[in-house]
C-alpha cells in the first residue's frame, strides 16, 4: 500500500505566489502602491520623479516582451520612445502657440519661418496626436521588422541595427533647427489637452494616467504570456527553424513583438513629455536606449513585473547618482549591465530560485553518485521551457 505525501507549506505558498493567482495579487498590491500610496505620501517633485520612471517602465514591458518573450535583443527602443515624445510635444507647443495668437512657435520665428511646417499641421488636433503617438511607432516598427527579420537577421546583428537606428534618429533631430529646435529640444509646455499643467490637481491627474496605462500594459503582457500567441513567440525565440518546418512564420510572430513593444515605447515617450516638461535628442538616442535595456536586465527580463521594477530602480540610481557624479554613473550603468548579464542572467527576479537551488545543489554536482547528471537540469533563472514540441504534437494531430 502506497501513501502519498502532502506538499510541504512552503511550497504550497511559493506555488500560490508564482501561479496565476499570485500574478494578479502581484498586479493588485502594485496598483494599490502606485494609485493610492504614492500621491499619498509623496510631494508634488517627487510625484513627478514617480511619474517619469512609469514612463520609462512602460518602454521597459515593451523590451521585456520582445527580449524576454522573443529572443529579439532590442537596443533602439530611444527610436520608438522618441516618436512618440515628439509628436506629443509637437502637439503641446503648437496648442500653447496658439493660445498666443500666434501662427508657429517661437524657435521657428527666430528662424525666419512664417508658415506652419505639414508634419506639425498634422498632429494640430489632439486625437491625431494620440493616434499618431500609437500608429507611427506601430507603422516604423512594422516596416523595420518585415524588413529585418524575413531577412532572418537576429541576435548581435539585430541588436547593432536598432541601436543604430536609434543613433540616427537622435543625429537627424540635432540636425533639424527649423523643424524640432535641433539639439535644444522642445519645451515650456502650458497645457494638456486644455488641462493647465501648473495645477497641482492636474498633475496628479496625470500621474494617476500614467500608473493606470502602465498597469494595463503589465496586465497585457500578463494575458499575452499565458495565450497561445505567447507561447508560439517563445518556440520562435527557443526553435525557430522547427516553429517554421511546422508552417508557421516566425517573422510574423516577431514583428508583431516587436510592434507591441514599439507602442509601449511610444505611449511612454507621449507621456514623459507633458511629465518632465521637455524632450530633447539626449532622451532618445544610443545612451536612453542603452539605459532602457539595462533597466530590463537588472530586473530581470524573462518575468513580468521584473522589467517594471529594474527600469525603476535604475532611474531612481540615475538620479540620485548622476547629479552628484555624472561622469562616474556611465560607467557603472555598463559595469552594472555586465554583471547582471555574466552572473545572473536572469535578473534580480531569478534570485531567489538561484539561493534556493543552490541551497538544495550536493556539493557533488554534475554527476552524483547515484548516477544522476545535474547538467541538463532546468533552473529558474533558464529561459521558459520551450513549448515547441507541443506544437508539433498538435500539428500531428
Amino acid at each position: 500500500m502506497s501513501t502519498t505525501s502532502a506538499p510541504r507549506p512552503a511550497a504550497a505558498w511559493r506555488d500560490r505566489l508564482t501561479g496565476p493567482r499570485g500574478a494578479a495579487a502581484g498586479l493588485a498590491l502594485g496598483a494599490l502602491l502606485l494609485l493610492v500610496l504614492a500621491p499619498l505620501t509623496l510631494g508634488g517633485f517627487g510625484l513627478g520623479l514617480l511619474g517619469k520612471y512609469l514612463c520609462i517602465a512602460m518602454v521597459a514591458v515593451g523590451i521585456g516582451l520582445a527580449w524576454g518573450r522573443g529572443g529579439m535583443l532590442t537596443m533602439g527602443q530611444g527610436l520608438f520612445f522618441g516618436l512618440g515624445a515628439y509628436i506629443m510635444a509637437m502637439h503641446l507647443q503648437l496648442a500653447d502657440t496658439r493660445l498666443l495668437g500666434e501662427q508657429v512657435p517661437e524657435f521657428m520665428r527666430q528662424n525666419g519661418v512664417t508658415e506652419l511646417p505639414a508634419v506639425w499641421a498634422v498632429f494640430a488636433h489632439p486625437v491625431a496626436a494620440v493616434l499618431g503617438v500609437v500608429l507611427v511607432p506601430a507603422a516604423v516598427a512594422a516596416a523595420l521588422g518585415l524588413a529585418i527579420f524575413t531577412r532572418r537577421v537576429k541576435g548581435a546583428y539585430f541588436a547593432i541595427l536598432s541601436q543604430a537606428l536609434a543613433a540616427a534618429f537622435a543625429v537627424w533631430l540635432i540636425g533639424q533647427p527649423v523643424l524640432t529646435n535641433g539639439s535644444n529640444g522642445l519645451s515650456s509646455f502650458r497645457s494638456l489637452f486644455g488641462y493647465d499643467l501648473a495645477d497641482p490637481r492636474n498633475q496628479l491627474l496625470l500621474y494617476l494616467v500614467t500608473a493606470a496605462l502602465l498597469l494595463a500594459m503589465v496586465a497585457l503582457t500578463w494575458q499575452l504570456h499565458r495565450s497561445r500567441w505567447g507561447e508560439l513567440l517563445v518556440a520562435v525565440r527557443d526553435q525557430e527553424e522547427r516553429v517554421r518546418f511546422l508552417g508557421r512564420d516566425p517573422a510574423l510572430v516577431k514583428t508583431a513583438a516587436y510592434v507591441l513593444a514599439a507602442v509601449m515605447a511610444g505611449i511612454g515617450g507621449a507621456l514623459f513629455v507633458p511629465v518632465v516638461g521637455i524632450v530633447s535628442p539626449a532622451d532618445v538616442g544610443v545612451i536612453p536606449s542603452i539605459a532602457f535595456l539595462i533597466g530590463v536586465a537588472v530586473g530581470g527580463r524573462a518575468t513580468l513585473l521584473g522589467p517594471v521594477l529594474g527600469s525603476i530602480a535604475v532611474s531612481f540610481a540615475e538620479t540620485s547618482l548622476a547629479s552628484a557624479f555624472p561622469s562616474f554613473w556611465v560607467y557603472l550603468q555598463g559595469l552594472l549591465f555586465v554583471l547582471v548579464v555574466g552572473f545572473l542572467p536572469g535578473g534580480i527576479a531569478s534570485l531567489p530560485g538561484v539561493l534556493r537551488r543552490r541551497r538544495r545543489t550536493p556539493a557533488t554536482a554534475p554527476g552524483d553518485g547515484d548516477g544522476h547528471s545535474s547538467g541538463g537540469a532546468t533552473t529558474p533563472d533558464d529561459p521558459v521551457p520551450t513549448p515547441a514540441a507541443a506544437l508539433a504534437a498538435e500539428e500531428a494531430r
